[in-house]
């Protein structure tokens, strides 16, 4: 399984950038009008779930860009960790998945060297009935749980089930003492 998909085909809409679409600018301020309402009404959402180990908020004042928090599952190696997420929306948000990748070094077998994340919900099963905070319970979710089948990263999959090697393993590349190659941390802004 690849990392998500940034071009993903929208039934109603017609792509012309990445993250945005081919519309009149009438029926675009519409769509993008639309998508402010639908995340502000998830962050809200958000704010009053009371979920443990996660948080977002927009960056600044555009709507489109916000920045998580997830704390690592209790019982798992992830425990007291807590990683930066950066989540990128698209203008016709929710019909298109958010861009979401870590921006804190995580040695996962589903994280690559650049933050990316490999989840199926933000690629093939993205449904506009998914919300931010069920995105940020199943990233925090697959910290504890990767599938280790589909892999992003091969050596952490591969250290996964020698816990004291992985956890050995995650530690250098976690705090930077590993191959600084590793990390490339360079999720866009859109």
């Amino acid at each position: 399984m690849g990392s998500q998909n940034l071009e993903q085909s929208t039934p109603a809409l017609e792509e012309s950038s990445p993250r945005g679409s081919r519309l009149d600018s009438g029926a675009e301020t519409s769509v993008r009008r639309s998508s402010t309402k639908r995340l502000q009404q998830e962050l809200m959402a958000l704010m009053t779930s009371g979920d443990r180990g996660i948080s977002a908020f927009p960056e600044g004042e555009n709507i489109f860009l916000w920045r998580a928090t997830i704390e690592g599952p209790a019982g798992t190696v992830f425990e007291k960790s807590v990683y930066r997420l950066k989540l990128v929306f698209p203008d016709d948000y929710p019909y298109r998945s958010p861009l979401v990748c870590f921006e804190t070094r995580c040695f996962h077998p589903n994280v690559d060297r650049e933050g990316n994340i490999c989840i199926d919900i933000l690629q093939h099963e993205w449904s506009a009935l998914l919300d931010v905070r069920t995105v940020l319970l199943s990233i925090q979710s697959l910290l504890g749980e990767p599938n280790v089948d589909s892999p992003l990263n091969s050596q952490a999959a591969y250290l996964w089930d020698d816990k004291e090697a992985y956890q050995r393993a995650r530690a250098a590349f976690e705090s930077g003492r590993g191959d600084e190659n590793q990390w490339q941390g360079s999720c866009p802004d859109e």
